[in-house]
């Protein structure tokens, strides 16, 4: 019978290739990973590791490395699953999404959630798009709420509402790139969006790998312009505070801007306007989803976590 402390241990050994980093790693001395090495070899009558300088992992040890986090992973499934059948008394949620999307959205989910089920383990991963699909399909989230379509495979989705990735334009910028024809340049963009008129204007963008940005370098390559970028971060917020100071131009989705009472409020203080325009680009306009990989059991945690998120949102 495989004991599983024994496969983590040589796991953790397979990854580091080095018996005493591997033992720090785990808190435990080299002599007991030695040890549990042993037994393993012992219970499949093989060679794991070739004892040189720097170790090695034999055919067998490769095999097994293959196997070994498949077989960690269906344990830790078969623990989750039990724990539900167990009177949905304990479990575990994890969560992915933008920093910025979450303090939008969560403070209208997770109060509900966590009043009806106090004993759930809450934890949030807060990323990109692209971070947040990795996560979703390693394991290391339950739940990603992104707009569609989600990068990961083998994801299926559920939506939630509309959204939509607008243009922000500071009066500021407008008067410095066109002196004398604000009004004029704001009429044009709001008959038509049409980004090769700001060509000589400064843009502020959030780095690469966030689903806005994506959206943005297409809108750029479609008009056959390369943008003046004055400023690039991971970001959002601090883009659109840069944009309300009159810095650059910059995109933003209009839901962070519903029931953005700190946003109104600088809007209010600041001597440079920002006019919000609709972008004539298909991808601007766009579901925003939970999604969930196909492949990984949901947990009851899970899905009371959806049934709120869709009466919610």
């Amino acid at each position: 019978m495989i004991n599983f402390l024994n496969l983590e241990y040589f796991l953790v050994a397979a990854e580091e290739l080095n018996f005493t980093r591997a033992a720090k790693r785990l808190f435990i001395s080299q002599q007991s990973l030695s040890n549990h090495i042993s037994n393993l070899e012992k219970e499949f009558d093989v060679v794991l590791f070739n004892r040189t300088t720097p170790l090695t992992l034999t055919y067998a040890g490769q095999a097994l490395k293959g196997k070994a986090r498949k077989i960690l992973e269906l344990r830790d499934e078969t623990y989750r699953e039990l724990a539900d059948i167990k009177d949905f008394s304990i479990g575990q949620l994890t969560i992915g999404l933008s920093h910025t999307r979450g303090r939008m959205i969560l403070p209208e989910i997770l109060p509900c959630y966590k009043e009806r089920f106090p004993n759930i383990d809450l934890r949030l991963v807060e990323g990109n798009s692209s971070t947040l699909a990795s996560a979703l399909l390693h394991g290391d989230v339950d739940l990603v709420i992104d707009m569609q379509p989600f990068k990961a495979e083998n994801t299926e989705t559920i939506p939630l509402c509309e959204e939509e990735i607008l243009l922000a334009v500071p009066d500021a910028v407008l008067e410095r790139t066109f002196p004398g024809r604000l009004e004029e340049i704001k009429e044009q963009l709001k008959q038509h969006t049409d980004l090769t008129l700001l060509r000589d204007c400064p843009f502020l963008l959030i780095n690469k790998g966030n689903r806005v940005r994506t959206i943005a370098d297409e809108m750029f390559e479609e008009a056959q312009m390369t943008p003046n970028v004055v400023l690039e971060t991971e970001n959002i917020e601090t883009v659109l505070g840069l944009c309300i100071k009159g810095m650059g131009i910059t995109f933003y989705p209009r839901m962070f801007i519903s029931g953005h009472q700190e946003f109104r409020q600088k809007m209010q203080q600041q001597n440079s306007p920002v006019s919000f325009y609709s972008l004539d680009y298909a991808k601007a306009h766009g579901i925003l989803a939970i999604g969930y990989h196909k492949g990984h059991y949901m947990s009851q945690a899970t899905k009371e976590f959806i049934r709120i998120a869709k009466e919610t949102i």
